[in-house]
């Protein structure tokens, strides 16, 4: 495992400090569980705005499928 340097301000340790503390873990694992964090957050973003571009690229061919079942659903039997 390698090591980080960083500075942080101090307002941002004390808080850090506070959190860990309060979740019973040390300084590091929950820096660790933050950049964890962020790491998913940002991959969720990313997978988002793939799916909504992706559904926008077929959006008009989903109306007229919709469409089709919506009559199909009217339609005696």
């Amino acid at each position: 495992m390698s090591t980080v340097s960083m500075r942080l301000p101090d307002e941002l340790l004390r808080e850090v400090d506070k959190r860990a503390v309060d979740l019973d873990i040390p300084r590091t694992e929950y820096i660790r569980r933050a950049i964890l964090a962020m790491n998913r957050a940002l991959e969720d973003a990313k997978r988002r705005d793939r799916l909504k571009r992706a559904s926008l690229k077929v959006r008009a061919e989903s109306m007229i499928v919709n469409a089709e079942f919506a009559a199909t659903e009217r339609a005696p039997d």
